[in-house]
């Protein structure tokens, strides 16, 4: 019997995911613990962790796996590649997938034809990689089907020469997130950090979060749980938002301009505790 999704996770709406774990579909033995663990979504990967050669076996068995009870995002080859058709035929009918993420997206027609492949209100999740992608991200945030965009890290370090300094990748990390705004998607996910966890994980969210990024991508399961709390409001802040709303609740006036952008924030960080139920944290 194919193992359940967690939980909490598989309640959570993909808008508001913090970790998204990419589970190479090298082996299927990679599915199961990405499922059961914290990840908000999961992505079975048949793009940058399958060879050449092995591609067309991963997607079966993705599909086969998307077909007997599991349920995943799945990062498929890039347009321009000769196994993204493929991979959008063998899955547009898979039950269980959840949407779809493009590698090396870099116009907005490469999503509006990957949406138009896939069935009805399948969600097409941006993956931005290159300077010409982070140049269009504007108009691929507000392309038809696009769903939330996400910053390919590596791959757009190899194509600019950039370093892994958060100065160094601030401008297109920016770019995503002014996109996103424009075309009124969720934030965007960020990069992985490899490698890192614990303390140096947490630090990169705060990189993360600070940008105004609300998701982050990862490849080890121990580390959804890291950025599930990195990219989460703070225990101060939560009770900061609980005091400013019931305040408001009891009668508390407009004191200056501030006020009411203040109670906005007070708002969306109460709407979001109350989604990753953090209240009693």
């Amino acid at each position: 019997m194919a193992p359940l999704r967690n939980s909490r996770a598989a309640a959570l709406p993909a808008k508001l995911s913090r970790s998204w774990l990419l589970a190479s579909a090298a082996s299927e033995a990679n599915f199961a613990p990405a499922l059961a663990s914290e990840a908000d979504s999961v992505v079975f990967d048949i793009e940058d962790a399958v060879p050449a050669e092995s591609k067309a076996e991963a997607r079966e068995r993705v599909v086969e796996a998307l077909s007997t009870g599991m349920t995943a995002w799945v990062r498929v080859n890039g347009i321009e590649t000769d196994y993204w058709a493929d991979d959008l035929a063998a899955l547009s009918k898979a039950p269980g997938l959840r949407g779809i993420m493009l590698a090396m997206t870099e116009k907005p027609e490469q999503v509006t034809h990957t949406a138009m492949r896939l069935q009805a209100g399948t969600p097409v999740l941006a993956l931005v990689e290159s300077a010409l992608g982070i140049e269009n991200a504007t108009a691929i945030a507000s392309a038809p089907g696009t769903f939330r965009l996400a910053f390919g890290v590596g791959d757009f370090r190899r194509d600019t020469g950039a370093s892994d300094d958060p100065m160094a990748l601030a401008y297109a990390r920016a770019k995503l997130v002014v996109a996103s705004r424009v075309g009124q998607l969720p934030g965007p996910i960020d990069g992985p950090s490899v490698g890192a966890l614990g303390e140096d994980l947490l630090s990169a969210c705060k990189v993360t979060a600070s940008m105004g990024m609300t998701g982050k991508l990862c490849l080890m399961p121990e580390a959804a749980d890291t950025i599930n709390k990195g990219l989460s409001p703070s225990e101060s802040e939560i009770q900061w938002a609980h005091e400013l709303l019931d305040a408001h609740a009891a009668g508390a006036v407009v004191g200056d301009g501030s006020y009411l952008p203040r109670l906005a924030r007070a708002q969306k960080i109460s709407a979001l505790a109350d989604s990753y139920g953090l209240w009693n944290a």
